[in-house]
């Protein structure tokens, strides 16, 4: 076979996922592994999600409803926005594709951060647009530097918020100014993936940044059911958007891009407010007790405003990410971002968190880091 592939195309590097627990399990030959390194909900999802997704599988031959329209509404009552300026997707990664699509032509450039989430660069390469990225500073991502690289093919500026992998938060007061110095025709993409963790003091007023405003740019905001819903297996997201920025994303989206279940699972858990407050209070408790046990071993942990946080481990990560897959335990080493010295852990369940800080122990110990 001989194939005419695309330069833009051969020269993309698959996304790498977080090693799965089965595939751990088949080549260490261990049992009962446990992963903290892909920013899951470690508690699952609401039960009334279950019990609602469970009741509708006689209906598996029938098509979805396209325009989500229930859950659309539930959405738009619950964050007080108009139903127009709501664009579901299969995931939040299938809204960034459909803003690439509508606005990024060949040569276009959009603007990232380095790290951040790999998928805003391949998607562009997809479309065969220009990343333009700009390293973090401090961690952060550099709003002054970002604007200094914005030219007239600037179309889009992809902003995680919080930050993946730092955990880190944009200042509202610093994101409102940056938005208003980016010139009216580039669209800023706000990725809150995480917003549901992160403390109110802290979120943008999305209700102000979204409004249609005279010299100021537009600006998206992306949610997804992954995180604080625990519905990660359902891929379901949304985008929060402009009328005028929703009706483009529409002519690029396919037909039954939200399969029935996630878009009934979905509804279920946004319904089921007390699991979901139950979520974030366990997500706290188990941030708080695994950054003080391991600053106790020496660890250097930095904030998070996620349900992930960074921390030193005072040596090589991919050494010790290795020494603790041999515990049955999946972490994430920071190496192939940058940060050849942090790993990124997941927070998990009460069990899961204890287990990890004695493996870690253990690691720590016969790597004679401690």
């Amino acid at each position: 076979m001989k194939l005419q592939v695309p330069e833009h195309i051969a020269a993309i590097v698959p996304y790498p996922p977080g090693k799965p627990q089965d595939e751990l399990e088949r080549e260490y030959g261990i049992r009962d592994s446990i992963k903290m390194a892909s920013n899951e909900n470690p508690w699952g999802p609401s039960p009334k999600a279950v019990a609602a997704i469970a009741d509708s599988l006689n209906n598996l031959h029938r098509y979805p409803d396209g325009s989500c329209y229930s859950l659309v509404q539930s959405i738009a009552d619950k964050l007080r926005f108009d139903p127009e300026q709501i664009v579901m997707g299969n995931g939040s990664n299938e809204v960034i594709e459909f803003l690439v699509k509508a606005f990024v032509q060949r040569g276009d450039e959009v603007i990232t951060s380095h790290p951040s989430f790999l998928m805003y660069q391949k998607i562009v390469q997809v479309r065969g647009g220009t990343n333009t990225v700009v390293p973090l500073r401090e961690m952060n991502h550099d709003l002054p530097a970002i604007l200094k690289t914005i030219t007239e093919k600037t179309r889009l500026i992809f902003l995680d918020n919080p930050n993946n992998p730092t955990a880190t938060v944009i200042d509202p007061n610093a994101l409102e100014d940056f938005l208003f110095r980016v010139p009216e025709g580039v669209i800023v993409v706000l990725d809150e993936a995480y917003i549901d963790f992160v403390d109110s003091g802290l979120r943008p007023d999305l209700h102000s940044l979204i409004r249609d405003r005279a010299s100021r740019c537009a600006v998206v905001s992306l949610r997804t059911f992954s995180k604080a819903y625990g519905l990660a297996g359902l891929r379901v997201g949304f985008g929060l958007m402009s009328p005028r920025i929703a009706d483009c994303l529409h002519r690029v989206r396919q037909p039954f891009n939200v399969n029935n279940l996630a878009q009934i699972g979905a509804l279920a858990a946004l319904e089921d407010n007390e699991f979901y407050e139950l979520g974030l209070q366990r997500n706290r408790d188990g941030l708080a007790f695994l950054q003080r046990e391991l600053a106790a071993l020496g660890c250097r942990c930095y904030p998070s405003q996620t349900n992930f946080f960074l921390t030193d481990i005072l040596g090589d990560a991919a050494e010790l990410y290795e020494a603790m897959l041999y515990k049955g335990v999946i972490i994430r080493s920071m190496k192939p971002y940058g940060y050849s010295h942090l790993i990124r852990i997941t927070v998990g369940t009460t069990d899961e968190n204890e287990r990890l800080v004695v493996a870690l122990a253990e690691c720590l110990r016969d790597l004679g880091r401690v």
